[in-house]
């Protein structure tokens, strides 16, 4: 039985990995909806490796470019790591929803492949603005003071992903990838949360925060994850009637891009 339990574990993390990263796990792994709903439970690890390795490469280019150059090769990174897989879940929701029209046709301009002019231009503000948050960072004499709450913004975006499948419907029922985590069982979205703690609090207690800093930035990091995050999804659920698996990447992007700001602007 512990044996069979460590095994739909570590098949589920790869799973988690596979889906939302281009992190090679050389395994096959069956994307049946048993396993996509045990995946979720590992959303916060994917955050925390995202997080590190993008976080890595920010500290190590800076001292050798300038913060810009530092900045843009840092972004190129972090979008490399996950595929760009969230960034062209928020162009096709761009493209649908500020297309302005019925429900109906906003779902079917989101599956289109093709990328619209809505869907380049939320892009290319958000990174715009995700490549000037990370070059304040990087242009500071000491990198340590955001470090961590680089990497923590990666593993929120992520968790809020979970609760997002969990408290709103589908918009298309139990069709695309997204209709997978359709009735996702709620005891899932608590142990997500659970390991995010325990991974959050390691990633603040590595970079030498106190555990009252620590704890009150964690809750300053779930206060504003819900605030976005939910009133993103509320706006989306309006217009759509539910959300969709793009819908999930673009809230990812938002609470991301959200946390970090405030970052910068708190600690910068």
């Amino acid at each position: 039985m512990a044996i069979r339990s460590l095994k739909e574990s570590l098949q589920a993390a790869g799973a988690a990995f596979q889906l939302l990263t281009r992190i090679p796990i050389p395994v096959q792994i069956p994307f049946t909806r048993e396993v996509l709903a045990r995946s979720v439970l590992f959303y916060p690890l994917v955050g925390l490796i995202v997080g590190l390795i993008t976080a890595l490469a920010g500290w190590l280019l800076a001292y050798v470019l300038p913060a810009w150059p530092a900045a843009v090769l840092t972004l190129l990174v972090w979008i490399a790591l996950t595929g760009a897989l969230h960034l062209d879940g928020l162009m096709d929701t761009a493209d649908g929803v500020l297309s302005h029209r019925s429900r109906e046709k906003m779902l079917e301009i989101m599956k289109d492949s093709r990328v619209g002019a809505m869907g380049v231009i939320a892009a290319i503000l958000l990174l715009l603005l995700k490549a000037s948050l990370i070059a304040q960072w990087l242009g500071e004499s000491d990198l340590r003071p955001l470090l961590p709450h680089l990497v923590t913004a990666c593993m929120w975006g992520r968790l809020w992903m979970v609760g997002a499948m969990l408290l709103w419907p589908n918009a298309r029922g139990n069709e695309g990838l997204g209709g997978m985590f359709a009735g996702l069982p709620k005891r899932q979205l608590a142990y997500a949360g659970l390991l995010h703690v325990v991974l959050a609090g390691g990633v603040y207690a590595v970079s030498g925060t106190s555990w009252q800093h620590g704890a009150l930035y964690l809750l300053t990091g779930a206060v504003i994850t819900a605030f976005v995050g939910g009133g993103v999804a509320m706006w989306l659920n309006a217009k759509l009637g539910g959300l969709t698996g793009d819908t999930y990447g673009t809230m990812n992007e938002i609470v991301e891009t959200v946390l970090l700001l405030a970052a910068v602007a708190i600690f910068l």
